[in-house]
């Protein structure tokens, strides 16, 4: 598409938002649609709900944080419930600020971005337009026209709820400008913008000895004065702080904690009464949202200080965690480098995997369960099934420690260690041995990790290394079978029929000579004994199969091999055995034959076409294991 005509349709685009009219106009749209009256917080709250919400699991996931928030499923859904709901509702929590408290990189910044961009397009819909004071420097609400002795009766009329007064600047204008006649003010539709400072606003801590308040709540314009004659006369004043310019939407205050003292207190009036004091001028109303953000040592610092306490009773403090799902986390390490520069270079399957189980293995604190240990711990949390435990036992473990993913190794250093590895001189493919191994050497020069976590990162990285090593031996096991799909349905019917012949006290017919025959003890056995069931648990696992079946069955829906995770995993298991010895050989020999070279081939060529590797890392794959099954 031409660049100029795709500029010239967005300007088009741009244009059709603009509107002006009178307060009059406005008073006849808040007729038709009362939300447009809504406040800073219902907005945010209605722009996340426009995106959808759904239910996976009992939990309940917001899609408007599914691109950029991974594994965040639990705080994010206390974060919209417990704020951004009751304050929407005009409950008390709208009238305290929201602290993001977390460790680095945790995602706490990413999260206040996703919510002043995703308020820009809003403020660009039907449902999420902002109509303002037409030249009010902070954007008003045009029904702060409204005097308060009239405004019971016009609530009820036109079902909305007003709060705040004029600006000083809107209350000179109103006199002087239009006479007093309120319906003759004019309105105009605002578009919502960080860029522009319109109903976005962010402060950042400097130094407390330069940094001024004015930053803050605007300041005199000095240039002025002579004209105006006084100080405080709104014409003299500009209007310009980040406060100023917040209004209608979003306030982010970057490292808040880390702010001198008079710019806290100044919060406390706007957060409890919807206003602050700023130059010579009456109080200034405000409907803005306060979002700010620090990491869980300054928190701490701050309410071990007795003089915050006033402002510490009007946080509410939202805990972000670290992710602790391996696939999640590895979604994290694939966006940040697809916003690279290093797209070219081949990154092999289950490189970013034995990342991610490194990371997360060092944010999981051991649970006091009987028999389980962190890499089951790190599988349940990951969605997976681990045998002796249920759903229950998964509740119990994300509730028994609050700060569980409060601490660990962040994403930053895992995706710094990942690129030192991407960047290696002529690298055309990178693997988990390569990502692990440059882990292990970024622990070296890591600056804050004691002794005693280097040697625990140590054994996680140990840890990582086997869980790749078994999934590296599946991979090339898989890539042997040839149709591997069809061998095992065809040995996963087989062992159906037999189980229920066993468990039905009757003989099977043989297919070609029609014999009758007894259950096969010894294949059944061979499959059963890949997962650990014993002799005495046999019969209670083919009849929890039989029963599965039935159920499917009466639902209409099809049982097949992949249907039940543990038989799958037998099934898998067996097969895999099967042919140990001719992959153990094959992928091992120096100089292999016609018939080996063959296999060799067709087996890379199946990890190439179906297991997304490429030429390079699909051999150095098929070297690796056999150097494993050798040992």
């Amino acid at each position: 598409m031409n660049i100029f005509k795709r500029i010239s349709e967005h300007r088009a685009e741009m244009e059709k938002l603009e509107w002006t009219g009178t307060f009059g106009d406005y008073i006849e749209k808040l007729k038709q649609n009362p939300e447009l009256a809504m406040t800073a917080h219902s907005r945010v709250y209605e722009m996340i709900k426009s995106h959808g919400i759904e239910e996976v699991n009992g939990q309940i996931k917001y899609k408007f944080f599914e691109k950029e928030i991974y594994g965040l499923d639990r705080p994010v859904e206390r974060l919209v419930e417990e704020y951004f709901h009751s304050a929407a509702r005009r409950l008390d929590v709208r009238k305290r600020i929201l602290l993001l408290m977390g460790p680095v990189s945790g995602g706490k910044s990413t999260i206040v971005t996703m919510l002043k961009k995703g308020l820009e397009q809003f403020s660009k819909t039907d449902r999420g337009a902002v109509y303002a004071i037409k030249g009010c420097p902070m954007h008003e609400e045009p029904l702060h026209l409204i005097p308060p002795e009239l405004r019971p009766d016009i609530e009820a009329e036109l079902g909305v709820k007003i709060e705040g007064t004029l600006c000083p600047s809107c209350q000179m204008r109103l006199k002087n400008d239009y006479n007093n006649r309120i319906e003759d003010v004019m309105v105009e539709r605002v578009i919502i913008s960080e860029e522009n400072r319109v109903g976005i606003g962010t402060f950042s801590p400097s130094d407390p000895k330069s940094q001024d308040i004015a930053d803050l709540t605007g300041s005199i314009d000095f240039s002025t004065i002579t004209e105006y004659g006084s100080e405080s006369d709104p014409r003299a004043y500009r209007f310009d702080g980040e406060l100023n310019k917040a209004n209608r939407g979003i306030m982010e205050f970057q490292e808040m904690l880390k702010c001198d003292e008079k710019f806290l207190w100044n919060l406390l009036s706007l957060t409890q009464e919807g206003n602050f004091k700023a130059g010579r001028f009456a109080l200034i109303s405000a409907d803005e949202l306060i979002v700010a953000h620090t990491n869980e040592s300054e928190y701490r610092s701050f309410i071990a200080n007795k003089k915050n306490e006033a402002l510490q009773s009007r946080m509410i403090v939202m805990p972000i965690p670290y992710n602790l799902k391996v696939s999640e986390e590895e979604k994290i390490y694939s966006k940040l480098i697809e916003q690279s520069d290093m797209k070219h270079i081949h990154i092999a399957p289950h490189a970013l995997r034995s990342a991610a189980i490194f990371s997360i293995l060092t944010r999981l604190k051991e649970s006091k369960k009987q028999g389980m240990d962190l890499v089951k711990k790190m599988r349940m949390y990951d969605g997976e099934s681990v045998e002796g435990y249920k759903d229950n036992d998964l509740k119990e473990m994300q509730n028994e420690f609050i700060e569980e993913g409060m601490s660990g190794v962040d994403p930053r250093y895992v995706i710094n260690r990942i690129s030192s590895a991407l960047i290696r001189h002529d690298v055309q493919c990178i693997n988990a041995l390569d990502v692990l191994r440059a882990i292990k050497d970024g622990l070296d020069q890591h600056p804050s990790i004691t002794r005693e976590e280097r040697e625990r990162y140590l054994n996680y990285i140990s840890v990582a290394r086997k869980e790749y090593d078994e999934l590296a031996k599946k991979e090339i096991q898989k890539a042997f079978v040839y149709s591997f799909e069809e061998s095992a349905k065809t040995l996963f019917e087989n062992y159906l029929d037999n189980i229920e012949s066993f468990c039905n006290w009757t003989k099977l017919k043989d297919p070609l000579t029609g014999e009758e025959m007894d259950p096969d003890e010894r294949l059944m056995r061979s499959i059963e004994e890949q997962i650990g069931i014993s002799e005495n648990a046999k019969k209670a696992f083919r009849e929890e199969i039989l029963i599965r079946m039935s159920s499917y069955s009466r639902k209409g829906k099809k049982f097949d091999y992949s249907t039940h995770e543990r038989l799958r995993e037998a099934i898998e298991k067996k097969l895999f055995a099967d042919l140990k010895d001719i992959v153990k050989i094959t992928t091992s020999t120096k100089t292999p034959d016609a018939t080996q070279l063959k296999r060799i081939n067709e087996v890379t060529r199946r990890l190439i076409d179906h297991n997304q590797y490429c030429p390079v890392c699909a051999n150095e794959l098929l070297k690796y294991v056999g150097s494993l099954l050798n040992r």
